[in-house]
């Protein structure tokens, strides 16, 4: 079954990895990124070794995000960012292929150890099934 594993996060935590601390969000040290990438490299090694690993990517941060929809009367409506410090993005993610919820699950909380500085804000990371043709079954 493949699940797609996501890590959120603020603007105000993409400026404090660039050295712009705010009270929502401490500043990282060169030490902590790396740090932190390492971390993340290796569950992605450990991932592409046991074959569980289909992608992983991080995002670009929600400044750089645009949004396309449509007003009242069918216009179009495009919207860049910033946004606000405290609303949450999808900052990056995992698709694996693994046995089950549970093996998903296992995933997830190895992210959430992930080192940062201290104060760095416990966002939760977020578990969907990705659906196939089989699984999905006739729309409602």
């Amino acid at each position: 079954m493949k699940y797609l594993v996501m890590v959120q996060g603020t603007q105000a935590d993409y400026d404090a990895m660039a050295g712009r601390p705010s009270a929502h969000s401490p500043a990282w040290t060169e030490v902590q990124l790396k740090a932190m990438y390492l971390y993340m490299n290796a569950i992605n090694d450990d991932l592409a070794e046991s074959g569980e690993l289909v992608e992983a990517q991080g995002l670009a941060e929600p400044a750089r995000t645009r949004l396309v929809g449509r007003d009242e009367d069918g216009n179009t409506v495009i919207t860049d960012g910033p946004y606000g410090e405290t609303e949450e993005h999808i900052v990056g993610y995992w698709v694996v292929d693994c046995a089950g919820l549970d093996r998903a699950t296992e995933i997830a909380e190895r992210v959430t150890r992930c080192p940062g500085p201290e104060g760095l804000p416990d966002y939760p990371v977020v578990i969907r099934p990705i659906m196939d043709g089989a699984a999905a079954g006739p729309w409602p």
